[in-house]
């Protein structure tokens, strides 16, 4: 009889591993506000009308279209916030976006 070979790992370890490594969490005051966008939020573009905010143009034009049906759609008076405010995220406090360098000798 053979003897049985034992797992070298668990999936829920590895799942485990997983979203430690690539989770945004942590870091305090600073992570808290990275996590939240920073001042530009996730949103880039923002509506010149009623202030709402769309990841793209294309999704502000069917925004637009919906709430403004009677205004003319001009992409070019609508506002890219990451522009304004530099960006969204840093990264602070995600574990998995450091990059270890391995020392050599």
């Amino acid at each position: 009889m053979g003897k049985a070979k034992p797992a070298h790992h668990t999936s829920r370890e590895l799942a485990d591993k997983a979203r430690a490594a690539l989770t945004n969490m942590g870091g305090g005051k600073n992570g808290q506000a990275d996590r939240l966008g920073g001042k530009a939020g996730h949103s880039k573009f923002c509506c010149h009308v009623c202030k709402t905010t769309a990841p793209s143009l294309t999704n502000m034009k069917s925004h637009f279209e919906a709430k403004h049906p009677l205004l003319p759609w001009e992409p070019e008076k609508c506002s890219d916030l990451q522009e304004i405010h530099g960006g969204t995220t840093q990264g602070i406090a995600v574990r998995g976006s450091t990059k270890h360098v391995k020392e050599t000798k």
